[in-house]
């Protein structure tokens, strides 16, 4: 997800996301417990997306924006 599409979506649209890839990443963790991990690099890109969503949510917080 690039940071661009991020920004257009809604506070609320954006705690949803952040709530699904939080249950990716917790998903993927499991089954790299008991090595089935088809793909590896969806690690790094969840992680990235999350950080960027925090990033946003943090802004607009600060901001005082509700869109």
């Amino acid at each position: 997800m690039k940071i661009k599409d991020i920004r257009n979506f809604s506070v609320g649209e954006l705690n949803n996301k952040l709530i699904d890839l939080n249950k990716e990443l917790y998903q993927l963790n499991n089954q790299r417990k008991i090595n089935q991990v088809d793909k590896p690099h969806r690690f790094f890109i969840v992680k990235r997306d999350i950080a960027r969503i925090k990033t946003v949510l943090n802004e607009l917080k600060k901001e005082g924006k509700n869109k």
